[in-house]
């Protein structure tokens, strides 16, 4: 789910909302002889007004930095997500982790997959790679893209 960008991390509706209620109090406290409607539809449009101005001059989202995708063989068929997490994350943010099980059975399949920024992917890559998690000495290389399937199997 997304979250505004507004430094009170409300939803920019619910942000104009507090803003024109706000407006509706101030205009009140003014003294100025104005109708209620027209009290809230100044309280809504310096809201709005408000709201445009703190989204931009809101900082830009980080850019997003590249990952690479790791396979990590010969995993003890004990070892769970939060496990091999713990043993990637020394070498920086890991974005993903996935253990692949059997369909039919539902048991780990003893390989999974890590994400990380590339820079990471890199290091842990070089550190991890014929050392030992829980008595099995691990395979660690970067992942190959996924086969398509041809067109003509469908």
């Amino acid at each position: 789910m997304k979250t505004s960008r507004s430094p009170f991390r409300l939803p920019y509706p619910a942000f104009a909302l507090l803003l024109a209620v706000a407006g509706y109090i101030a205009v009140a406290l003014s003294g100025l002889q104005l109708s209620p409607a027209l009290m809230f539809a100044a309280g809504l449009l310096l809201g709005g007004v408000i709201t445009t101005l703190v989204t931009k001059a809101a900082p830009a989202p980080p850019a997003e930095l590249p990952t690479t995708t790791l396979y990590v063989g010969n995993l003890p068929y004990r070892a769970n997500e939060a496990s091999v997490r713990e043993l990637f994350e020394p070498f920086g943010r890991v974005v993903s982790v996935r253990l692949m099980k059997d369909k039919n059975t539902g048991k780990r399949r003893g390989f999974g997959f890590v994400e990380m920024p590339s820079d990471a992917a890199t290091a842990a890559q070089q550190a991890l790679n014929d050392t030992e998690f829980q008595q099995r000495t691990l395979k660690v290389r970067e992942a190959n893209e996924r086969k398509e399937e041809d067109a003509d199997q469908e």
